[in-house]
């Protein structure tokens, strides 16, 4: 069975979350798709990608268009990054309920240790997978870190400029 929209909100009613499912006119499976719709910054969009490390799923909730440094992420796992794998389309629907493009932070079919970029945090309100591909979550970054928990990481790639040292990053 496939989860939507009216089952993270039931979710969020049990769990008495302070967020709201909104409904759009059409489909946001990509960040810049969501930030127009809603006419705000790409990196108050946020997406939850469903990897594998060792075969066991782990969700990471980043900001954007930003990508997800792997290599430092299975770093702080302390697994080679050969065994940190994406869920395919099939393994994100099982074992999260949404189908991909409509993930949501929380609300999946059963708990599941998430990571969040720290840039997630600094945003002033946040949107994400609604259940549908027509339909976005929007919360605070407080809310969101009280559900998900405190597993946070510096996980975004950036590009550095010439003459900077190289610093791994560190959790928060």
């Amino acid at each position: 069975m496939t989860f939507n929209s009216t089952h993270l909100q039931q979710f969020i009613e049990v769990q008495q979350i302070r967020a709201q499912i909104i409904h759009l006119p059409g489909s946001t499976l990509t960040v810049p798709q969501a930030a127009a719709v809603l006419q705000i910054s790409p990196d108050q969009i946020i997406k939850t990608v469903l990897f594998l490390a060792d075969g066991q799923p782990l969700l990471v909730i980043s900001c954007g268009v930003a990508r997800i440094a792997w290599k430092w992420l299975a770093d702080y796992l302390e697994i080679s990054r050969r065994r940190l794998k994406t869920g395919t389309a099939d393994e994100v629907q099982a074992i999260t309920g949404y189908v991909v493009g409509a993930v949501p932070p929380f609300g999946h079919r059963q708990a599941l240790r998430t990571v969040v970029d720290t840039a997630v945090y600094r945003q002033p309100i946040l949107y994400g997978g609604g259940g549908e591909t027509n339909a976005l979550l929007c919360l605070a970054p407080t809310e969101l870190r009280r559900v998900v928990g405190d597993e946070v990481l510096d996980l975004a790639e950036r590009p550095l400029p010439d003459d900077a040292p190289f610093t791994p990053p560190s959790p928060t």
